[in-house]
């Protein structure tokens, strides 16, 4: 019945920011009132002690919760996405950061598009999910998912690494450069974007691989289909200036020989928008482009 829509909800806040506090203890209230059962984040139950709430993990939350809800800004919500990973539960984002492009409410508003998600009059997306693994004597020995991009970069050196590049086992080029973005298309509006890369729309099936400062200009951003497996391999002298880095979050560390294997995850990432969610809109907002002519 429509009244049971997300009858449990999940929240996950910010750590470390300080308005947290206040919209989350706002945010249960007004989840108290419309009778929703509400789980917290264990995590977040250790900044935020004072709400009373029911704790449970992330993996607790993936699966007893019909909603998770994620209040910060959009580096919380890769977090979120990522331990959330495998759950088919959707997320929403209440947004306490600067762009928002993924946590896209405003605590202002709060109420107002929480009553039209509670009442079913919203707009559910269906995002991809990048893991990445690296290999080694073709043992998997570190993994990570990604939301937005799986980077192969240098570190604490001011020189160029040098990489081959293969996808679905065809070698494409070798590029000597500061690194390769692999980015899903939500991730085309954040660090690939800067590189170089064009803006994909979140829904196309599709990845992007920008090349970051290569060192010959022919080397440009390459579009390839979602289902494409990409796989990078650092040379040796570069290995041991090299890493890996998921949604700019998580490091895992390279030596010679390994190799870096993206795909997609075959679980996609459902967002939850409020009714009307404008793509477009969104972009002419945060990235501030200019009004129409008339």
């Amino acid at each position: 019945m429509q009244q049971n829509l997300f009858s449990t909800i999940g929240l996950i806040g910010k750590y470390s920011d300080s308005g947290v506090e206040e919209t989350l203890t706002g945010l249960v209230g007004y989840l108290r009132q419309r009778e929703r059962k509400i789980l917290l984040d264990e995590a977040t139950a250790e900044v935020v002690p004072g709400l009373g709430l029911e704790t449970a993990s992330r993996t607790e939350l993936g699966r007893s919760c019909d909603l998770v809800i994620v209040v910060g800004g959009d580096g919380t919500l890769l977090n979120a996405v990522r331990s959330l990973a495998g759950h088919s539960v959707p997320l929403l984002g209440i947004n306490l950061g600067h762009l928002g492009f993924l946590a896209d409410i405003s605590p202002d508003c709060m109420a107002h598009c929480l009553d039209e998600v509670l009442a079913g009059n919203y707009q559910e997306e269906e995002r991809c999910l990048l893991h990445a693994a690296i290999t080694r004597d073709g043992e998997v020995i570190s993994e990570s998912s990604a939301f937005n991009d799986v980077v192969v970069h240098k570190w604490d050196i001011a020189r160029m690494i040098e990489m081959e590049t293969s996808i679905n086992g065809v070698y494409v080029n070798t590029i000597r450069a500061d690194g390769l973005i692999v980015s899903t298309p939500t991730g085309s509006t954040a660090y690939a974007l800067s590189g170089g890369g064009p803006i994909l729309y979140p829904s196309l099936e599709a990845l992007v691989l920008v090349p970051i400062c290569p060192h010959t200009m022919s080397n440009r951003p390459i579009v390839v289909h979602s289902s494409s497996t990409v796989e990078v391999v650092v040379a040796e002298q570069s290995q041991p200036y090299a890493q890996v880095t998921c949604d700019g979050q998580v490091n895992l560390g390279l030596t010679a020989g390994d190799r870096v294997v993206i795909h997609t995850n075959p679980e996609p990432v459902r967002l939850i928008h409020p009714a009307g969610h404008d793509h477009f809109e969104l972009l002419r907002a945060k990235l501030h482009w200019g009004r129409r002519l008339a």
